[in-house]
C-alpha cells in the first residue's frame, strides 16, 4: 500500500499544458500513482486547468511540489573566496546585488558550490558557486494561486534543476551506468522556452533558459505555408507524409536553437576544463520532425530522446497506460519534481 502522507503530486505549470504526477513510496522505491496532462486554453483559465488536472488524476494527496522559471528567476556562475558550505550561505546574501539586477531584499537566494571532486583540498583560493535568485513576488504569486485551487504546495523549485532531479531518477532506477562522472547535457523543449540543464554526477553545473521553443516552430510553418498558427500547430504535431515539408520550414529555427544551446556547451566547456559527453531530449517539442539531424549536425554528437520514468514503478491500476505512453516525453519536469519525495 501507498501511504497517503507520504504522497506528493509533482506539478509542472508551464505555458502551454499543466502536467502532474503523483509519487509515493513502496518501501525504498518510488512508485508513480497518478498522473494527468490539460491544455491552458487562455492565461485567464490556469487556476481552472490546475483544478481539472488534480481531479483528472485522481490524485490520493493535495501536497504539490511545483517550480518557477522565466525572467523573475536569475541564475549566476561567479567566483567567490573558498569558505566552507555554511559561510557561503551567509556570505553569498552581500555578494548577490553584484550579480542580479533587482533588489536583494525582493528576492529568495540559494546557492551551491561548483567544484571537480578531483580538486578537492587544493590550494586556489577561489571556488566556482552557482547563485540562484527568484523574486520573492513570483513565488508568492505562485504559492497563493496553488493554495486558491485547494493544494498544498510544500516546496517551490527551479525548472531547470527538476530536470536534474528527473535524470537522477531515471539513473537511479536504470542499470548500471558505467561513467557516473559523465558530462550531461539534458534539453527540455517546451511551447515558450528551452531549459537546459548540464550534470555531472548529481550535480547542476550549468542552467540556462532560451526563448525560443515549440511556438517558434509553429509560427516557422505558419508564415511558410501561408496557414494560421492552429492549422500549423496541428501539421507540426501531426506531419505524416508532409514530414519533410514541415522539416524544411522549421529548419532555420531548429538552427538558431540548437546554435544558441551549443554556446551554452561551450560556456561550460571553458569554465570546467570537461567536454560535454552526452545530449538528452525532452519536453512536448521534442519530437519534431528534423529535430534530432538538426542537433546532431551543430553539436557533433549523437541525441538521445528519453523517458524519465522508464524504469520507474508504474501503479497500472491508477495510470492510463496509453496517456503515459503517447505523453511519457513531456513529463519530465513533472517527475524531477516528484522526485523530490524523498527530500
Amino acid at each position: 500500500m501507498l501511504g497517503r502522507k507520504k504522497s506528493v503530486v509533482g506539478l509542472d505549470i508551464g505555458s502551454s499544458e499543466v502536467k502532474a504526477l503523483e509519487f509515493g513510496k513502496q518501501g525504498d522505491r518510488i512508485v508513480v500513482a497518478g498522473l494527468a496532462i490539460a491544455k491552458i486554453e487562455s492565461k485567464d483559465a490556469m487556476k481552472e486547468t490546475i483544478r481539472e488536472v488534480i481531479r483528472m488524476g485522481n490524485f490520493k494527496t493535495k501536497r504539490v511540489i511545483t517550480a518557477v522559471s522565466g525572467r523573475s528567476v536569475i541564475m549566476r556562475y561567479v567566483n567567490m573566496l573558498r569558505m566552507s558550505d555554511e559561510d557561503l550561505h551567509n556570505a553569498i546574501r552581500y555578494e548577490a546585488d553584484k550579480y542580479i539586477p533587482f533588489e536583494v531584499e525582493e528576492t529568495v537566494l540559494d546557492c551551491q558550490r561548483l567544484e571537480d571532486p578531483e580538486a578537492a583540498g587544493a590550494s586556489d583560493k577561489e571556488m566556482k558557486v552557482l547563485l540562484v535568485a527568484v523574486k520573492r513576488a513570483l513565488i508568492d504569486e505562485h504559492y497563493a494561486m496553488l493554495q486558491d485551487v485547494g493544494v498544498t504546495p510544500l516546496i517551490i523549485d527551479v525548472d531547470s534543476f527538476a530536470l536534474g532531479n528527473a535524470f537522477e531518477l531515471h539513473n537511479r532506477y536504470s542499470p548500471k551506468v558505467e561513467d557516473a562522472d559523465r558530462v550531461v547535457a539534458l534539453i527540455d523543449i517546451g511551447a515558450n522556452k528551452t531549459n537546459i540543464n548540464i550534470v555531472r554526477g548529481n550535480t547542476s553545473y550549468f542552467t540556462r533558459e532560451v526563448y525560443l521553443a515549440g511556438n517558434d516552430f509553429t509560427d516557422s510553418v505558419s508564415r511558410r505555408l501561408k496557414i494560421d498558427i492552429a492549422q500549423a500547430e496541428v501539421l507540426k504535431i501531426n506531419s505524416g507524409e508532409r514530414a519533410a515539408e514541415v522539416e524544411e520550414c522549421v529548419l532555420p529555427t531548429l538552427d538558431d536553437l540548437g546554435n544558441e544551446i551549443h554556446l551554452s556547451f561551450d560556456y561550460y566547456e571553458n569554465q570546467f576544463d570537461r567536454e560535454v559527453d552526452e545530449v538528452y531530449i525532452s519536453g512536448g517539442s521534442s519530437m519534431l520532425a528534423g529535430l534530432d539531424h538538426s542537433f546532431e549536425r551543430i553539436f557533433g554528437r549523437k541525441v538521445n530522446f528519453w523517458n524519465a520514468l522508464e524504469n520507474v514503478e508504474i501503479r497500472s491500476d491508477r495510470v492510463d497506460q496509453n496517456l503515459l505512453q503517447a505523453k511519457a516525453h513531456q513529463f519530465a519536469v513533472a517527475a524531477g519534481l516528484g522526485a523530490r519525495i524523498d527530500g
